[in-house]
């Protein structure tokens, strides 16, 4: 059984916009935390690494500890992940900070494509294909694209 993409909402241009001073801000947390996660889980795997940790292991207690704190850490990025699809929008990379708005471009559901540090929404790219296969915006799609879903 072949599943649909449903998105929660959809966007205009225009929309999606007005909407990123919000997603600006949460995508920032999503950023840092995640960068911050990545890098920590790296080192302690690297120290981790070739060695056995037993009881009485000077380190089994400090690791112990940061394991912990990365676990309350990745709930916190799943925390950010879940405001911004409340939002009706789609994180796709917290390191990157790369967000997606479900938006309809003629009658073709496309995400419209934001990334962390850019100015506005100004990229779109198909559903099957990523950021990389990102496209700009022209003025004549911007009138193209619409928030209405079809059923």
């Amino acid at each position: 059984m072949v599943q649909t993409y449903k998105p929660t909402r959809m966007f205009t241009v225009r929309e999606a916009n007005a909407m990123l001073p919000l997603v600006r801000a949460i995508t920032r947390d999503l950023v840092l935390l995640s960068r911050e996660v990545v890098e920590r889980h790296q080192r302690v795997e690297h120290l981790k690494a070739g060695r056995s940790i037993t009881a009485g292991d000077p380190y089994q207690d400090e690791l112990a500890q940061i394991e912990d704190e990365l676990s309350k850490d990745r709930e916190r990025l799943h925390e950010y992940v879940n405001e911004l699809r409340q939002l009706g929008v789609e994180p796709k990379s917290g390191v990157d900070g790369i967000v997606d708005f479900p938006a309809r471009l003629n009658d073709e559901l496309v995400y419209l494509c934001w990334k962390f540090g850019e100015p506005e929404v100004q990229y779109w790219h198909t559903l099957d294909s990523g950021f990389a296969a990102r496209r700009p915006l022209t003025a004549e799609m911007t009138t193209g694209i619409s928030a209405a879903e079809s059923n």
